[in-house]
């Protein structure tokens, strides 16, 4: 079809190219992705990112070669942090069929950590095919201990293995120091089974998201560094409150009232800290991105209402509990319960009503400046 063009897309999720070769991204063009993979190749002449960009380059000369429309680029995530990596790929991806018009496109890969953006990149480009690029070498044992070493180097896969390792040790020989050796291997499992869970529920990637955004408020002047740490401190208050809520309210009831105990105590402190951490960010917003506002206007409604409701059930399951010094008897903990129920969704429905009126006023405001430009422009 006339007009049709094709995207020869290489992707370097981890970002090796700017990591080692100190390249940005997007890279658009033949001549660019080779000087590119030249500079990678100098870096480190064992990253399979190399054949990867050679690969694309070669699928773009075939597709000129046959008479067909066709670009060339790379685009890179991030080193450390996956979930900015992955927004700064769709982010070029957006900007490259801006700039070249292309309408398809052909994903060239070394791996399959690169395949987890298909995703974003089938929301912008049709793909017609996907080609993953394998460097063959002779399996041997110094071989596979190079491997092993090369990957232990990278930092980030580092302190993924390392750190874990180190600091069961720690806690190993530090039980055993202080007379308590039969708990070091309980405190030991403890701790790494908690780390895994983190890591396997996406945790680290929400820290990690956290720190940056952080570092990116601090240095830019914004409300929200502020508002983070106020809330990171409120939520250690909360845990330090229902940790004590468990010694004043003790109970044989079981885990499942250990757990709600420690909720009482805790949510109020937790619900403040995200309605300061989701103020701060409407109030950055506002000043700095107000098209964006109708998106984060309705966070503390929901937080509220989630804090409120769980505050009401936690009292109710404790009220049925035989613990000591209950302030709550049945139908006191019942009417907490009910109330509860009902200011949340009070708080909620408020919350996506003023939503919709605040995207209704952002509408009206942008086509004022748009009638106002178009104004200014005609003479």
């Amino acid at each position: 079809m006339v007009g049709e063009s094709t995207l020869i897309l290489c992707i370097d999720r981890d970002d090796d190219l700017g990591f080692k070769a100190g390249l940005n991204s997007p890279v658009i063009g033949r001549q660019e992705c080779l000087n590119a993979a030249n500079a990678l190749a100098l870096a480190d002449p064992e990253e399979s990112d190399v054949n990867a960009i050679f690969q694309a380059v070669k699928t773009y000369d075939e597709l000129v070669a046959r008479g067909e429309e066709a670009e060339v680029a790379l685009v890179t995530g991030d080193h450390m942090h996956m979930l900015e990596g992955d927004r700064r790929i769709g982010a070029d991806i957006d900007y490259i069929v801006e700039k070249t018009g292309v309408t398809s496109c052909i994903l060239i890969s070394d791996g399959a950590e690169d395949e987890y953006v298909l995703p974003i990149v089938a929301s912008r480009l049709s793909i017609s095919s996907i080609r993953r690029v394998i460097v063959t070498q002779m399996p041997n044992l110094e071989g596979t201990y190079y491997i092993i070493k090369k990957l232990l180097d990278d930092p980030k896969i580092s302190r993924m293995v390392l750190i874990p390792i180190g600091l069961a040790m720690l806690i190993y020989a530090t039980a055993y120091l202080f007379g308590y050796p039969e708990a070091a291997t309980f405190v030991v499992v403890g701790a790494l089974g908690l780390y895994i869970l983190l890591k396997g529920l996406g945790f680290d990637e929400f820290f990690s998201y956290s720190i940056t955004s952080l570092q990116v408020a601090l240095r830019r002047g914004r409300v929200t560094f502020v508002a983070y740490i106020a809330a990171i401190l409120l939520t250690i208050v909360g845990i330090i409150v229902g940790l004590y809520n468990l010694l004043v309210f003790y109970s044989d009831e079981g885990v499942l009232f250990y757990l709600l105990t420690f909720t009482y105590g805790a949510v109020g402190w937790f619900t403040a800290a995200g309605l300061i951490a989701s103020i701060g960010r409407i109030i950055d917003i506002y000043l700095n991105e107000i098209h964006d506002l109708g998106r984060v206007i309705v966070l503390p409604f929901f937080i509220g209402a989630i804090g409120v409701i769980v505050y009401g059930v936690s009292i109710y399951m404790l009220s049925l509990a035989n613990i000591q010094n209950n302030p709550f008897q049945n139908m006191l903990g019942i009417q907490y319960a009910v109330f509860a129920m009902i200011g949340g969704l009070v708080l909620a429905f408020f919350g996506v009503y003023l939503q919709s009126v605040v995207n209704r006023w952002i509408e009206s405001r942008e086509k004022e400046e748009e009638k106002s430009k178009k104004r200014a422009v005609t003479p």
